[in-house]
């Protein structure tokens, strides 16, 4: 890409189909949103955002209008300067797939498709650059982002990125991306410093070794 990823994120927002008003009409609208197959969609009054109304709101009615769930809409929006991270995460954490855009203001600016968005991340080096994924798992209080970059430049690796993919059970696991390298010299590593290797890797010589003992074992077992 020769512009960068924040550019790219402007030249995505979008100004048509024009955000509803408070007096927009449920049946004007619910083919619309059928079609469109958006969450949410936004309210604007006099050019200022209102909030989005959920399309599961939105009924077939000759008399209803946006203004009788004006009580429900939602706050889901991100600053017109927002990066594309924050974006991503604003997606995420609404679980939506349509995020109205302001200015500093609360003016309405347009807004952005998850659709056009997610594929941004296909850019980034951690999807695009080849090299090593791991996925290791350790109690949340212990784990050190700090600490697992250390691990991974010291193997001789580039960290392209890191992330932490799930919180579960006092426990987060975290997502490695790495230039290539001894993977077998990396997760060892990693165990030594007390992470759970949760990815399975064909050049684990530690879990190779168990394979060989298990099967020796099972040999031994069937004589």
């Amino acid at each position: 890409m020769n512009f960068t990823v924040m550019k790219a994120t402007q030249h995505l927002i979008k100004t048509k189909p024009k955000p509803f008003a408070f007096n927009t009409k449920f049946d004007d609208i619910v083919t619309f949103i059928e079609n469109t197959k958006y969450s949410h969609f936004p309210v604007v009054e006099d050019g200022i955002y209102q909030g989005s109304i959920a399309s599961v709101d939105i009924i077939p009615s000759k008399t209803k209008t946006v203004d009788d769930y004006r009580y429900a809409l939602l706050p889901y929006f991100v600053r017109k300067d927002a990066e594309w991270f924050e974006i991503l995460e604003k997606f995420a954490q609404f679980d939506c797939n349509l995020l109205a855009v302001l200015n500093e203001q609360n003016k309405y600016v347009g807004f952005y498709s998850a659709e056009d968005i997610f594929p941004l991340l296909n850019h980034t080096p951690f999807m695009k650059d080849a090299g090593l994924a791991i996925v290791i798992q350790k109690h949340y209080l212990d784990y050190s982002i700090s600490e697992i970059a250390q691990i991974v430049e010291t193997n001789n690796c580039k960290l392209l990125g890191i992330f932490v993919s799930s919180t579960e059970n006092d426990m987060a696991q975290i997502t490695i991306k790495a230039s290539a390298g001894n993977i077998n010299e990396i997760i060892q590593t990693f165990r030594r410093f007390g992470y759970e290797i949760v990815s399975e890797h064909n050049q684990d010589s530690y879990l190779n070794e168990l394979k060989e003992r298990s099967a020796y074992l099972d040999k031994f077992l069937n004589i």
